[in-house]
């Protein structure tokens, strides 16, 4: 018998709550150790030093989780949810206890390696499950309550993790995920029955390495191209060069392979190709939105950096009522209805945010995001949902984990090419406005001029940290303060008006693409087409 006809099974049942209860649990705490760490930066960089491996403590855990998932949703197929969630469960509390115990930053580097294997095992297993537990409009439902918990950890993450750096130390940040990982784990083993073999089991060890090689070289080069080298070296150039080559050979090798981690079948489907490339877009104008909004509630509003976090709390709280709301209403509307209103009123979202200009108010870019997170609640938990609904049971674990791990890939190319656009359309408007500014300093600032010179062509962002930082602006000298601060403020605000309307772009291209999906029918309608006919 089939691990998923066992979750079905009536001895299964008794067991549901108690599941579910680990489930919520497990991805309440694995999506909470992203922003946790992030609070804790400061102090742990404090401490353990290597200040310049700092963005490593984000990137080492991006790299493995994100290259783990479509691994992690193959293997819940051929094995069974438990083990392999159990499996995640476990290296994740490893990964943290030993990021407790760390002495150095390389050390910490590696256990959030570790720690990220763990993480893109768990990220998809709570959709996979809801998808073997619930058919139509209670699978709808309840992935719409964990969609929403997502953005719950996002509010309560930063509170939590400052919250022990001030009253415990940097280390709890990691040891608080063990009783909570231990009770979830304890659930989880529990409310689901073991894995019945029905053969041997044959791994995709070939597609697995050129998989994870090609991903990690993409992933690296995306993230370091433009920033820790130029978009011309030959380390970014080498990087792309290697993912070309490793991620065609995955291509290959899954055409041939018994047991594929990503059947290329898959592609032939409109609806998986559509509804990925789907989440692939949303994410890229999503995750853009989330980096560059506190760029202007700090340089432009003026809010404090505190302040800048907290504005994104209410576009995470209508991301968690759109989510909820969304996994009801979908099977009255219809999943091509929901994903179009919900792709539109996401455009609107980027359509404001590109008009916010130096007499913008707080309240008024609140209220923009707030649109925006309705429309992205409306739209994420659907792809999930609306790709369980299309293939057998015997493939939700593969096609539930594509879903994510193109959702994880369009992040990372979102805050690459949006910020890649930041940084050029910066570099435009201050060699235009700032430069002749620069040049009719007196001789005695000629230092200065050229430090500034320097900044406008080799990282222009930098520039805008004046307007960050209110030390700064106190010890500048009013003439200077006069002659630049206007001019930075209006170069941040056009930049950023590229930035939006670029993610205004890819979200409209995604509103166009679910044009052509098919018509999808919920489970529970098939059920009652057939009982009426």
């Amino acid at each position: 018998m089939s691990d998923t006809a066992i979750l079905n099974a009536p001895s299964a049942i008794k067991h549901r709550n108690l599941l579910i209860t680990g489930l919520i649990i497990a991805m309440l705490f694995g999506a909470l150790d992203g922003t946790i760490v992030g609070t804790a930066m400061p102090r742990i960089v404090g401490e353990l030093g290597g200040i310049g491996l700092m963005t490593w403590l984000t990137t080492a855990y991006m790299l493995t989780s994100t290259a783990v998932v479509p691994i992690a949703g193959k293997l819940a197929d051929l094995l069974g949810r438990r083990v392999v969630y159990v499996s995640g469960l476990v290296i994740f509390m490893v990964g943290s206890a030993l990021c407790g115990m760390a002495h150095h930053m390389t050390e910490l580097i590696i256990y959030r390696g570790l720690q990220g294997i763990g993480g893109g095992i768990m990220m998809p297993m709570a959709m996979i499950i809801i998808g073997d537990l619930f058919t139509g409009k209670e699978r709808a439902k309840w992935q719409g309550v964990f969609g929403g918990l997502y953005g719950l950890a996002s509010i309560l993450g930063p509170q939590v993790g400052g919250w022990i750096v001030d009253h415990m130390s940097w280390e709890w940040v990691f040891y608080i995920n063990l009783p909570v990982g231990i009770l979830a784990t304890i659930f989880i083993a529990m409310g689901l029955n073991k894995h019945q073999a029905t053969g041997p089991v044959k791994f995709d060890i070939a597609g697995m390495c050129t998989m994870i090689i090609g991903v990690v070289s993409l992933l690296l080069a995306l993230t370091f191209g433009g920033d820790k080298y130029e978009w011309t070296s030959w380390q970014i150039i080498g990087l792309f060069a290697v993912a070309i080559v490793f991620l065609t050979a995955f291509v290959l090798v899954e055409r041939k392979a018994e047991e594929p981690i990503l059947p290329m079948h898959f592609f032939k489907n409109r609806t998986f190709t559509i509804l990925n490339g789907l989440g692939f877009l949303m994410s890229v104008g999503m995750f853009g939105a989330i980096m560059f909004v506190p760029f202007f509630m700090q340089g432009v509003v003026g809010v404090s950096a505190t302040q800048s976090g907290t504005i994104m709390t209410p576009m995470m709280i209508t991301m968690i009522v759109g989510s909820i709301i969304g996994g009801r209403i979908v099977y009255k509307i219809g999943v091509k209805p929901q994903l179009i209103i919900g792709m539109l009123i996401m455009a609107s979202g980027f359509g404001l945010l590109s008009t916010m200009d130096i007499g913008t108010t707080k309240w008024t870019a609140t209220f923009y995001m707030i649109v925006l997170g309705l429309g992205v609640g409306l739209v994420m938990p659907l792809l999930t949902l609306a790709l369980q609904e299309t293939f057998p049971k015997s493939e939700i674990g593969v096609v539930t984990s594509s879903s994510q791990f193109f959702r994880s890939i369009g992040g990372t190319f979102g805050m690459t090419i949006l910020g890649a656009i930041m940084n050029h359309r910066s570099s435009q408007i201050l060699e235009e406005r700032l430069m002749p500014t620069l040049t009719a300093l007196p001789p005695q600032a000629k230092e200065m001029a050229d430090k500034f010179s320097h900044m406008i062509h080799d990282n222009p962002q930098s520039l805008y940290s004046m307007l960050f930082s209110p030390e700064m602006l106190a010890g500048m000298p009013q003439q200077m303060k006069d002659a630049f601060i206007p001019i930075l403020k209006h170069s941040l605000i056009e930049s950023l008006h590229s930035v939006f309307l670029f993610g205004l772009v890819f979200i409209v291209c995604g509103a166009a693409l679910t044009l052509a999906l098919r018509k999808i029918t919920l489970s529970d309608q098939r059920q009652k087409e057939k009982a009426s006919a």
